[in-house]
Parts: C-alpha cells; sequence; structure tokens
C-alpha cells in the first residue's frame, strides 16, 4: 500500500480510536497515527541504501520501478520475493514493542499503530495477490540468508 493511503487511513483510524475511547490522550493518538505512517521507514531505508540517496523522491521512484517490476513478473506466474528486508514489518519486531509496552504505555500505542499498519499491508497484498512478497519473520529471513551464502 502506497504511503498516502497509510496516511489517510492512519488518520481514519485514530479519529475513530477518539471517538471510541475520548479519554485516551492526544499524544497516545499521535503515536498511533504516527507509527502506522512511519513503520514504513524501513522501506525508506532499504531505497537508500540502494540508491546511495537520501531524496525521498528517488526512493519513491525506486518502488514505483521496483512495483513495474514485480507486476510483470507477477503476470507472468513469476512469484518474486521482494528483494528488500524490511525489519519493522516482522511478527518479531511487533512482540518487541508490544512486549514494551507493557514497560512503557507509549510503546502499547506505537504498537495499536503498527499493528493497523501491517493489517492494511496484509489486506492489501492478499486482494491482489501478493501475498508472498514479504517476509513476515526476522528468523525466516535470517535463515534463509545464510543459506544462500
Amino acid at each position: 500500500m502506497i504511503p498516502r493511503w497509510h496516511v489517510f487511513y492512519g488518520a481514519i483510524f485514530s479519529i475513530l480510536l477518539w471517538v471510541v475511547a475520548p479519554n485516551i490522550g492526544l499524544f497516545n493518538l499521535i503515536l498511533v497515527f504516527l507509527s502506522s505512517v512511519f513503520i514504513d521507514l524501513d522501506h525508506y531505508i532499504s531505497a537508500v541504501k540502494q540508491n546511495r540517496s537520501l531524496n525521498p523522491f528517488k526512493a519513491f521512484r525506486y518502488y514505483d520501478k521496483l512495483t513495474l517490476e514485480i507486476a510483470k513478473k507477477h503476470k507472468k506466474g513469476i512469484r518474486m520475493r521482494e528483494p528488500h528486508f524490511h525489519v519493522f514489518h516482522t511478527i518479531e519486531f511487533h512482540i518487541l514493542i508490544a512486549l514494551l509496552g507493557l514497560i512503557w504505555t507509549p510503546f502499547f500505542y506505537i504498537f495499536i499503530g503498527m499493528t493497523f499498519h501491517s493489517l492494511l499491508d496484509v489486506y492489501s497484498l492478499m486482494k491482489d495477490d501478493y501475498l508472498y512478497l514479504r517476509e513476515y519473520f526476522f528468523f525466516n529471513w535470517l535463515r534463509r540468508s545464510f543459506e544462500n551464502d
């Protein structure tokens, strides 16, 4: 899902959360919103490494090209994995943030935002039959990395 939709749906989700739980606090609502969007920083980090440039527009262009390449292969029945690993999107990272939320409450709200973002991603990938693209487990990625070396 492209960032503008994460911003839009993250804002809607945060507003709905505020309506359902009005005493949640503005700070916590902002954490939910920001974490529902900025979990994608791992995509930006991957693009920066690939392009050797901090320019966010180059990152967007890079992912536009990658998306087209993946779509072409998908039409031919080739199910390639996305070439980059996105650590913030892994189950283990979500669990870490949830556990930190048991120690410091703001991490709980970050976990809520991240989980909302990930659910949107999974829905979008399933809807378009691209669920195979991403690795959801850090340890699977690590194991595969050692197998490929």
